[in-house]
């Protein structure tokens, strides 16, 4: 399956905000390893290290369109993606400089 390949990758969180409709929007980074499909994104857990050791997990809900339609070829090219998505349990907010990986 496409996310046991993403397994390795880690992803930058470079901004968070309150999406209007619930949730929050992610704008997301590549750091390391294979930049992910939107298909291994699509209803993904993503496990959230904040910079001080703190985790939280993120289900990925959608994607926002604020960069442009998401794709495979522009994840690649940029290594951007944003996402919407819900933090699980409580804990710190994940806020910008966290990582992100699949779970």
């Amino acid at each position: 399956m496409a996310q046991e390949s993403s397994g390795n990758t880690v992803l930058r969180v470079i901004d968070v905000m309150d999406h209007p409709h619930g949730g929050r929007i992610y704008r997301l980074r590549l750091q390391s390893g294979e930049p992910p499909t939107v298909r291994s994104l699509k209803g993904a857990t993503l496990s959230a290290r904040g910079p001080r050791g703190e985790e939280r997990t993120v289900r990925v809900n959608g994607f926002a369109l604020i960069g442009g339609k998401p794709s495979d070829e522009r994840i690649r090219r940029t290594g951007r993606i944003d996402l919407i998505g819900e933090e699980e349990g409580e804990g710190s907010p994940v806020d910008l400089t966290w990582t992100a990986s699949f779970q």
